[in-house]
């Protein structure tokens, strides 16, 4: 299984950018299941943060910073996870990854969905820089 970020870049305080990650090698079941699937950021110094994340029942999950602002989806035709970041500040900038739970049809408790343990799916992270 493959994940790969794009659509990174730098952006003035108030901009958009939409981030992908395309997904390759994972596999369905015949009753039409989903992955849990998430974006993470992080910034030197500090941990992993949890921003979006898509369940496995199609439920959304957002940090309370990003509400409002940002927008998960996924494309399941394509294999591709989205994330609209919208009215970005420069406390978005981060590096941001993609992250799948490899177990599909798991559903997450509240207490879990930004957990980075709970994915073991990991791309390679995109840099986003949001200047004032």
């Amino acid at each position: 299984v493959r994940l790969m970020e794009s659509g990174g870049g730098s952006v003035q305080s108030g901009g958009s950018l939409r981030l992908s990650c395309a997904i390759s090698g994972l596999t369905y079941t015949t009753y039409n299941l989903d992955y849990n699937m998430a974006w993470f950021r992080q910034t030197p110094g500090k941990e992993r943060e949890g921003v979006a994340m898509i369940g496995s029942d199609d439920s959304t999950t957002y940090v309370d910073s990003v509400k409002g602002r940002f927008t998960i989806s996924r494309d399941n035709s394509k294999n591709t996870m989205y994330l609209q970041m919208n009215s970005m500040k420069p406390e978005d900038t981060a590096m941001y990854y993609c992250a799948v739970d490899g177990a599909v049809g798991r559903i997450l408790g509240p207490d879990q969905v930004f957990v980075a343990l709970e994915y073991d799916l990991w791309g390679q992270g995109t840099q986003v820089t949001v200047s004032s």
